[in-house]
């Protein structure tokens, strides 16, 4: 029998299926496919049910590879059920028909016994009436059954091996059918899901997506590019000039003249000239694919380029500490966890200064964040991300100022003072400061901590977005940048975060950068460094009684 996540050689051997010109040809996979086919058996060999959700450009031959695999598993091995689900009637009866000319293409000696079926389903077993000759050789009792998202009943009563589900992002109440079909799916490792689509703006399939990728809901996420598919490719015209953007784009994600030539063509023929409709419909990245119509306030194309080839964090985890009397942690010691709230690019450097900007969760936001960066360029080091906990925030924060040479700690205090009071409690040594006005004393005061308000936050954006424009590589973090992507003015010309979106990485990158006039921006020498070691450890115990709020 034929293994779900080994059919290669079954579908090129004995499949045919109808190209993009209408002929029957052999099935060859194509090096996108095999990129993905080698990504399920990856899944496959961790000994657990396989549950991927794949995000691509059109007609990249994603759909027909699936069902090639899945009708592999259905047309050669015993009791095994495969779901299609369709996001309308034409793409159901489509991928029934591509089943169909599967079945037919086989050599006669291959073809499983078919029963009759009048809906789109193909049942393998013996199509006898008799019920003793059935019984005696009763074929593979297999069958797959394509079905349109929404229909009545539609999986409902079946159990499921394998389940395709075609252009997710455009099934009606995603979430519910969503639930309604892993229903049907046993979970043991023969077990098979692959959901794959287009993005079709926000809204439930983009949180769904937002959770794999994040790793939190048990499917893994992955994003094909249009530049994968070996067929977007046209001749380049003679004296064809380059803009400065082509010309990057081309740098960044390693693409030929050829590949740039089409995507110019199709913008053009099949957009409409809408460049922005061409980076929905062929994404060069997940955050691409998702954008939405309303006025970006940063620069989307810029972030995308910058997106398509951030590094990867070399470590994730967190802090453990020990503590004294008052809750203030005192020796730290880093522990390594995929699933940990830090996530740092870099480890600290002798002598060198850093700056970490904090926004608490608040109004507009679920989480704590924080933003970090050696100050000398700005560079992104850290990033911090947890949902709940003040107390647990501003431990961690104290432990990661304290790893980064003591760094300048520029904490958000509109909405949550707690963790700026106890970093002022526990006596740390460098917070950003600002001053305000006391209408009691009437003057200005010192104050720790970063207030947003109408005249600072347009201030601090408007500097994050000068960074993106002029040194957007300092910015690491795809979580940043994802945000960035949704942050757009409203309808009164204030630039925040779009429906349903976040922009706490957003806020926390705007303070960081804005705060780093407070902290040096060369290396220490040795000697200097020495005495500022000794001026921390004695600012370290006092507590500077300066007003936050």
């Amino acid at each position: 029998m034929t293994d779900i996540r080994r059919p290669k050689t079954y579908c090129e051997s004995f499949l045919k299926i109808r190209d993009k010109r209408g002929r029957i040809i052999p099935f060859a996979f194509n090096p996108a496919q095999e990129e993905f086919y080698n990504i399920v058996r990856e899944e496959h060999q961790k000994g657990k049910g396989v549950r991927i959700v794949l995000l691509k450009g059109r007609q990249m031959g994603f759909s027909t590879l699936i069902e090639g695999m899945f009708f592999a598993h259905s047309a050669t091995s015993r009791n095994t059920s495969t779901l299609v689900m369709a996001h309308d009637d034409e793409a159901s009866r489509n991928l029934f028909e591509m089943n169909k000319l599967f079945y037919e293409s086989l050599p006669p000696q291959l073809k499983p016994m078919r029963k009759a079926s009048n809906s789109q389903e193909l049942v393998f077993g013996n199509p006898s009436r008799d019920p003793e000759a059935a019984g005696r050789q009763p074929g593979l009792r297999s069958r797959i059954r394509c079905v349109t998202a929404g229909s009545k009943g539609a999986g409902r009563g079946f159990s499921f091996s394998n389940v395709h589900g075609s252009e997710v992002a455009f099934w009606p109440n995603f979430k519910q059918t969503h639930v309604a079909v892993m229903q049907t799916v046993p979970d043991d490792s023969d077990s098979c899901v692959i959901y794959e689509t287009t993005a079709n703006g926000l809204g439930e399939f983009k949180d769904f997506w937002d959770e794999a990728a994040a790793g939190r809901n048990g499917f893994r996420a992955v994003f094909m590019a249009w530049y994968k598919e070996p067929g977007y490719q046209r001749s380049v015209e003679p004296g064809t000039v380059w803009t400065d953007y082509e010309r990057e784009m081309m740098e960044r994600l390693s693409l030929s003249p050829e590949q740039m030539s089409w995507r110019r063509w199709c913008i053009a023929t099949n957009c409409a000239g809408d460049e922005d409709m061409f980076r929905q419909e062929y994404p060069s990245t997940p955050e691409e694919a998702f954008l939405t119509s309303g006025r970006p306030f940063f620069d989307n194309p810029r972030i995308n380029l910058l997106l398509a080839s951030v590094p990867r964090p070399i470590k994730t985890g967190y802090f453990i500490h020990d503590e004294e009397p008052d809750g203030k942690p005192t020796n730290p010691r880093w522990v390594d966890d995929p699933r940990g709230c830090i996530r740092l690019w870099e480890e600290p450097q002798r002598g060198v200064p850093y700056v970490i900007g904090g926004d608490t969760a608040g109004e507009g936001s679920d989480f704590f964040t924080a933003h970090g960066v050696e100050n000398i360029t700005g560079r992104q080091v850290l990033e911090y991300e947890r949902q709940e906990g003040s107390i647990f925030y501003v431990r961690q924060l104290w432990c990661l100022g304290e790893y980064f040479n003591w760094a300048l700690l520029a904490i958000e205090v509109n909405f949550d003072s707690y963790p700026l009071t106890m970093l002022e409690q526990w006596g740390y040594p460098n917070l950003y400061q600002r001053q305000r006005y006391d209408r009691i004393r009437k003057e200005y005061v010192e104050s720790y901590g970063f207030r947003t308000d109408s005249a600072s936050r347009p201030l601090v954006l408007s500097n994050l977005r000068t960074i993106s424009d002029e040194a957007g590589d300092v910015l690491l973090s795809r979580t940043l940048l994802a945000q960035m992507l949704q942050f757009q003015y409203d309808k009164h010309g204030k630039p925040q975060a779009a429906a349903g979106e976040h922009d706490d990485h957003v806020m926390a990158a705007a303070i960081c950068h804005f705060a780093r006039s407070q902290q040096r921006c060369t290396l220490l020498p040795e000697r200097e460094e020495k005495r500022q070691k000794l001026i921390d450890k004695l600012e370290k115990g006092k507590s500077k009684r300066k007003t936050y709020y």
